[in-house]
């Protein structure tokens, strides 16, 4: 068993818990997860009665900032990613990561890895993307040595947000719909390849630098949706709707849900048309790209994982 104490800030998301799983599969057994959604963390603690949790708003001092300082390892994955006010990007993204960084001993920082995302390039200047570089140039300028890694749109277990939130919602409906003719090119990574990534950052001690951790596929939108569809044997058709109806759609569905899953700057970013480096991160970190069609399997039909749902 590795006994290094490795804290995770905003562990209960997607990258999170998977990250969990494969600490823990390498051995790792000195864990602390801090994450402000009780309900995700619950689902954590559930899963990982060995973890040790805590909940906590990190855009807030408090005594959560006490646990840091004896952090051999420290993940920074808090991040605000949905939503409809400028307020809480700053607040969980900005703010969360200035506090982190001030809670760390200066005479005997952790080793950090800071996951950030490949929207800090994007042509799209939404809230997202906005405090997102805000973010990183606080852990650039932090002083401290911290891999940056920016992946590309994720999925895997635990997804919320992206492709585990359109699988559950082509399962309930009859009709799929898709803006415009769907021909977005996407790079999609399989969040289970990041998690290995930050693993190997931890145990090879990655020097500082960014690396833009994209999908080594580029896929079309919408044989995206038509790969979930065989995936998840979903009955749905899929019909495509002109990118005006659809936009004013997500306008309506805004005005009734405070949190939507899908926002009208998010589909602003889908239709952007940006294409990010590929680098060759299997040689730099030693990690296997799993392909496309393999990773949705293990996605949507692992026996434990797939059936894990985490709230918004």
């Amino acid at each position: 068993m590795l006994t290094r104490r490795i804290v995770i800030p905003g562990g209960a998301g997607l990258v999170g818990q998977n990250l969990v799983v494969r600490l823990k599969q390498r051995g790792y057994n000195n864990l602390l997860v801090i994450d402000k959604h009780r309900a995700n963390l619950a689902t954590l603690a559930r899963l990982h009665p060995d973890v040790q949790t805590e909940l906590a708003d990190l855009s807030m001092p408090g005594d959560w900032q006490k646990l840091l300082p004896d952090a051999d390892v420290v993940v920074l994955l808090q991040a605000q990613i949905g939503g409809n006010s400028l307020a809480e990007f700053d607040r969980n993204n900005v703010a969360a990561t200035r506090h982190i960084l001030a809670s760390i001993r200066q005479d005997k920082p952790p080793y950090l890895v800071h996951v950030s995302s490949s929207v800090v390039e994007s042509v799209a200047d939404d809230f997202y993307s906005s405090t997102k570089r805000a973010q990183e140039q606080l852990i650039a300028g932090s002083g401290l040595s911290c891999p940056i890694l920016r992946p590309t749109l994720m999925y895997g277990w635990f997804d919320r947000k992206h492709l585990g939130w359109l699988s559950r919602f082509m399962k309930k409906v009859p009709v799929f719909p898709i803006p415009g003719g769907g021909h977005y090119m996407r790079q999609p990574l399989y969040v289970g390849d990041l998690c290995q990534i930050i693993i190997s950052c931890i145990e090879n001690r990655t020097p500082g630098g960014i690396y833009n951790i994209s999908g080594q596929q580029k896929i079309d939108y919408i044989d995206i949706i038509r790969a979930i569809k065989r995936t998840t044997a979903s009955r749905a058709m899929i019909v495509h709707i002109p990118y005006a109806l659809f936009y004013f759609l997500l306008q309506i569905w805004a005005l009734f849900d405070k949190n939507p899953p899908f926002t009208t700057q998010q589909l602003a970013a889908l239709c952007a048309d940006d294409e990010f480096e590929v680098i060759d991160w299997p040689t730099i970190f030693g990690v296997r790209a799993t392909p496309f069609e393999q990773a949705l399997d293990e996605t949507f039909n692992h026996s434990t994982y797939s059936k894990v749902v985490l709230e918004f």
